[in-house]
């Protein structure tokens, strides 16, 4: 597949380049400073893009089959998530290209009670207005004429080791046994990866976790 990943710099989105490298897809890493990017690959280019502007990522991503998306903003600008996800919606419709998968945040799913994340007491108050911005990211994708996949981390996501094994949810906080939601950057790149190849999760959401 040829794929874009925007904001490929981040833990995330390098690990999500790494991955698709390493099963053979065609790779695009969009990002804002291309010298960010320290892989080189034969299958792997490198292009500027400003995930605000919606005519920057129509530039960034016309003539490729799918997006993903591991845009992340800075502390103190939020709500940046919210005109990057209009600015995807507009920039992909305007280069024709459909397929968009998207870094969600886990603040928006459900928990045992009912509640979710980011509204039970424990929830982290410094991470909640990124948490809230994520949810309201998602509506924008929800409402858009896009072929899209949310992919929600775990509640607690950190760089470890790839295993591909893991457990999917929909739009509920996967446990495990000890009452803990954890997955690695590396599993959760291949989770993504596999959704790019597979599809099984179109026009909704789904999460991963141990």
């Amino acid at each position: 597949m040829d794929v874009v990943v925007i904001g490929a710099s981040g833990t995330i989105g390098k690990a999500i380049v790494q991955e698709a490298l390493k099963r053979k897809h065609q790779v695009t890493a969009a990002v804002r400073r291309p010298e960010s990017i320290s892989i080189e690959h034969e299958r792997l280019q490198v292009v500027t893009v400003d995930v605000l502007d919606p005519a920057s990522v129509a530039a960034a991503v016309r003539g490729h089959g799918e997006v993903i998306s591991a845009y992340g903003p800075e502390k103190g600008q939020e709500l940046d998530l919210l005109t990057a996800a209009a600015s995807l919606v507009q920039g992909l419709q305007t280069a024709g290209v459909a397929r968009l998968l998207i870094v969600g945040g886990a603040g928006s799913l459900k928990t045992e009670s009912g509640e979710w994340l980011m509204d039970t007491p424990d929830f982290p108050e410094e991470i909640r207005p990124l948490a809230a911005a994520h949810a309201d990211a998602y509506e924008i994708y929800r409402s858009s004429e896009l072929d899209y996949t949310y992919v929600t981390p775990a509640a607690l996501i950190q760089s470890g080791r790839r295993t591909g094994h893991f457990r999917i949810g929909l739009d509920r906080l996967v446990l495990d046994d000890n009452g803990d939601s954890i997955i690695s950057v590396e599993d959760f790149a291949v989770a993504m990866i596999d959704e790019l190849e597979e599809g099984n999760f179109s026009r909704t959401r789904f999460t991963v976790a141990y």
